[in-house]
């Protein structure tokens, strides 16, 4: 049931993301139109690693929660990853349903706030104290709770519409001031404050378009261009690392902040999402043993954090 009940999930975060990202949209009617399949590799989502204060006790905003949303539903750590010139942790997890069902891998990270500067970590400290929102953050223990006891296909819906709200932004919109100086540290951070745990990107598996009008990254890629999608210029890895990934650029959304002077609603823009795709080849596990490369590399992720640079 917990595979059941984040595939439900993933799809409906698709539709909110797909709606927001237009070029994940070019790109599926891309791909259905030449007669392919259209599959996700994995999905990214960014938090804070940083411990604040609730009325229901400490909470962590960081791998510890959003991964412990993941474990709930099933999925297990599979690697790690430091980017230490970021201040940036990550993991990624895999389900063990992962191939009858279809379920993406989930790549997640964290910004690691005790190591910025003081004034900056307080900051953003201050920012996501203020867990207010709706319901907040859910209780990991609780989550895991309503999953184990789901045993009917019809209990299934009502526990998505809970999650859904995880992956939004739990604490009020930040002040503008704020997020100027955060981003002008880490614009990883800025993202952060901004979006909270809204998806950072899904990922098109080239491997899985099966279309001979598409056969790899370089086809995909000069296709999307074509239609007029935005995208980077380099393509990450190699053959030989096992895994090949290029993405659109950052759409531009208008965000809520709060002027300082005024303390009143100020929209501005800033970067939301952008849409990646991978392709994964075999790798040499063993001498004459071959596996199709599962996990992820750091270089190619860390230049791929950099497409939510604001501009």
């Amino acid at each position: 049931m917990k595979g059941k009940i984040a595939r439900k999930l993933w799809d409906k975060l698709w539709e909110d993301y797909s709606t927001r990202v237009s070029y994940a949209q070019t790109y599926q009617q891309m791909i259905a139109q030449a007669g392919g399949t259209v599959a996700n590799d994995h999905i990214a989502f960014r938090s804070l690693r940083l411990v604040i204060d609730s009325p229901e006790g400490k909470k962590n905003l960081g791998i510890e929660y959003v991964g412990g949303i993941a474990e709930a539903l099933g999925y297990s750590a599979a690697g790690e990853y430091t980017f230490a010139d970021q201040k940036l942790y990550a993991r990624h997890y895999q389900h063990p349903e992962q191939d009858r069902l279809d379920l993406p891998k989930l790549f997640v990270s964290e910004l690691i706030v005790e190591e910025l500067p003081e004034a900056i970590a307080t900051l953003i400290h201050q920012t996501v104290s203020s867990d207010c929102r709706g319901n907040g953050l859910l209780d990991v223990q609780t989550v895991k709770s309503w999953i184990d006891h789901v045993a009917a296909d019809s209990e299934v819906e009502p526990i998505v519409g809970q999650l859904q709200g995880v992956f939004t932004r739990p604490w009020l919109p930040p002040q503008r001031s704020v997020v100027e100086a955060v981003n002008s540290v880490t614009q990883y951070g800025a993202w952060v404050l901004l979006h909270g745990y809204s998806v950072n990107h899904f990922t098109g598996y080239i491997n899985r378009q099966n279309t001979p009008q598409y056969p790899d990254i370089e086809s995909t890629a000069r296709g999307l261009a074509s239609l007029g999608v935005p995208m980077k210029a380099e393509i990450e890895g190699s053959l030989g690392v096992g895994l090949r990934q290029t993405a659109t650029h950052a759409v531009t959304e208008m965000v809520t902040t709060i002027d300082d002077t005024s303390g009143e609603v100020v929209r501005i823009p800033w970067t939301y999402a952008y849409y990646e795709i991978a392709e994964r080849h075999p790798v040499e596990v063993a001498p004459e043993k071959w596996e199709l490369f599962a996990a992820f590399l750091g270089r190619n992720a860390q230049n791929l954090f950099e497409m939510t640079r604001k501009a």
